[in-house]
């Protein structure tokens, strides 16, 4: 039996490479924090802290996106909102630009774009200075590269002059439609929906897992080192040691976007470009030509989660 083993390993080299585990990177898009509308302080540091502390006990590297338009109150820096993000620095945690105003680049030209994205990296890049760290990650507000070649390549030009990496997303989560109902259920203190959509968004979360590494095979073989999309909001900080272990439970190692992206599969072509915010998953199967019946078995938001006010 050992004899079968050792021909095994030798046999398959990419199992020294990849090992037996998954691998997953956790990024947290717009930082400091998603709080719709809810200004109260106590509300946002508790969102906050309770993501650090779970990324700690998990030993997750996790890395958020920031928009720097969050640090303001009335054109004025607010210290409170530069506190989370030393907060979050100082507990080993990098940060990436998301641009100033979550600007859009489907409905922007370049010139407009990279303004608001060189406005979004001057406290970012200070906060990182001061913690002996560098600004080298980029990720487009809704997933927009640009719509034609021409745009993509243009702004993928200008953001490997200035030396910026771009942050794939290759899990979407959809998180943001269930931390909306999440929210207004919380307002409401409606406790019964509370944990019913908590309940549903994990189901989903599962269900995703197990879509991408089915989609991933099927494109190249093997799993990819996945980049996972979530957001600073209550949800996710209410339920982000339920997220872990879901991913522990699928066989999932927690991985920095150093790692992640040296995944040789990150190199694939990409050739179809639209106004879609997808994941690179579905970039690159439209790419090699698949149809809709290659996504035709994404999991679906319950019809609730949508249409609760």
């Amino acid at each position: 039996m050992k004899t079968l083993y050792i021909l095994f390993f030798f046999l398959n080299p990419s199992f020294f490479f990849f090992g037996q585990q998954n691998k997953i990177c956790f990024t947290i898009d717009d930082l400091p924090v998603v709080n719709y509308g809810i200004s109260d302080t106590n509300f946002q540091k508790n969102i906050f802290s309770k993501m650090i502390i779970s990324f700690n006990k998990n030993k997750i590297p996790a890395i958020g996106f920031v928009n720097e338009h969050k640090l303001y109150t009335n054109d004025t820096l607010n210290s409170f909102q530069t506190q989370l993000l030393n907060q979050w620095v100082t507990n080993g945690y990098e940060l990436g630009n998301h641009t100033f105003s979550h600007i859009d680049y489907n409905s922007s030209n370049l010139k407009e774009y990279t303004t608001d994205l060189e406005r979004g990296e001057l406290i970012t890049k200070e906060i990182l200075t001061q913690n002996h760290q560098c600004l080298k990650y980029f990720r487009h507000p809704f997933l927009h590269v640009g719509n034609t070649k021409g745009k993509a390549d243009s702004l993928t030009e200008y953001l490997a002059k200035k030396g910026y990496i771009i942050a794939p997303v290759t899990f979407d989560s959809d998180d943001y439609i269930f931390a909306s109902a999440y929210q207004k259920a919380y307002v409401k203190n409606d406790t019964l929906i509370l944990k019913q959509i908590g309940k549903d968004y994990i189901t989903h979360l599962q269900s995703k897992i197990h879509f991408y590494e089915k989609q991933s095979n099927t494109l190249f073989g093997r799993n990819i080192r996945h980049i996972l999309l979530l957001h600073a909001n209550l949800l996710n900080a209410d339920y982000m040691d339920t997220i872990a272990k879901l991913f522990i439970d699928s066989q999932y190692d927690f991985i920095n976007l150093d790692k992640a992206i040296k995944d040789e599969l990150y190199k694939t072509e990409i050739t179809v470009y639209g106004r879609w915010g997808i994941s690179w998953i579905d970039k690159w199967a439209l790419s090699k030509g698949y149809t809709k019946d290659f996504f035709k078995d994404e999991p679906t938001i319950p019809v609730y989660i949508e249409n609760y006010k």
